[in-house]
């Protein structure tokens, strides 16, 4: 996304400016006096990497157990039950 800012919001919100460009690819052009002074952009790609909204999707699709995991199944519930319990308060509190 490309947006125009003033120089002063530029030097207001520069983190956050940063934050967009480099995590959503938004490019700015900084006004000063009225007129373009510079460009603010990407210096690669934004990432198009899965995000939390893809997660739903991510987990429909991860393989499921079949007859021939229930040995896996077995241990991996062995293990989970072995586990120590967790107290039921924090003691600093």
């Amino acid at each position: 996304m490309q947006v125009s800012i003033s120089s002063t919001e530029a030097v207001r919100n520069f983190s956050e400016l940063l934050n967009n460009i480099k995590y959503r690819g938004d490019r700015y052009t900084v006004i000063r006096g009225g007129k373009p002074a510079a460009s603010l952009v990407p210096v690669e790609p934004a990432r198009s990497g899965a995000t939390l909204a893809d997660l739903r999707g991510i987990m429909q699709n991860i393989p499921r157990l079949d007859s021939s995991d229930k040995e896996f199944e077995a241990d991996v519930m062995a293990a989970a039950d072995s586990q120590p319990s967790m107290p039921e308060a924090v003691s600093w509190e």
